[in-house]
């Protein structure tokens, strides 16, 4: 049974798991799916600053921090107890494309060429790390969600914004992998 725990699952299968989160959310106890908005209940929680956007009851949506948190202690049960001590499975075209841009170490989830403490000290590193960074959670924020929340819960909700914001990430995904990741790979 742990053996097949610890393989990756196909995608017929975690799929239709993940899509049943919603629908149980909101017939359970009305809530809407989505990982982004919790930050914001963190910062109102722990710093009640004088700040407009973070003057709301966060306590009526604390569901949310105890759903993060069941994540986070899924991931790290995940990572040090069920994780498969194999390489991650890489399409052999993607390995030898990424070779060629110089990223050769993907000893684990992330490559460690470009993820990693000594990556961070490098120009490469730097954009990947924290320019990159700074853009998911401004893009987050203007986009009023994450990816999962909007492609999970608003598109099965039918919100017109949230089909707008998935095909924009989808769009932006694209240009970045295809256009602008080989000019970021070569710094």
């Amino acid at each position: 049974m742990m053996e097949w725990i610890k393989q990756p699952w196909p995608w017929y299968f975690s799929g239709p798991l993940i899509g049943l989160v919603v629908p149980a959310l909101l017939l359970l106890g009305n809530k809407a799916f989505g990982i982004s908005s919790s930050l914001r209940h963190i910062c109102a929680a722990c710093l009640p600053a004088n700040i407009s956007f973070f003057k709301y009851d966060w306590r009526n949506e604390s569901w949310n921090l105890f759903f993060v948190a069941g994540i986070t202690l899924g991931g790290f049960i995940a990572t040090f107890w069920l994780s498969n001590p194999g390489a991650v499975a890489i399409n052999h075209a993607t390995t030898a494309l990424l070779q060629k841009q110089g990223v050769t170490d993907f000893s684990g989830l992330l490559p460690h060429d470009i993820f990693s403490f000594g990556a961070l000290l490098t120009l490469r590193g730097f954009v990947f790390i924290v320019v990159g960074g700074f853009l998911v959670g401004f893009g987050t924020r203007y986009a009023g969600g994450c990816t999962s929340g909007h492609a999970i819960m608003g598109i099965s909700s039918l919100q017109w914004p949230s089909l707008v914001a998935t095909c924009c990430f989808m769009a932006g995904g694209f240009v970045m992998a295809w256009l602008i990741l080989p000019y970021l790979l070569a710094l």
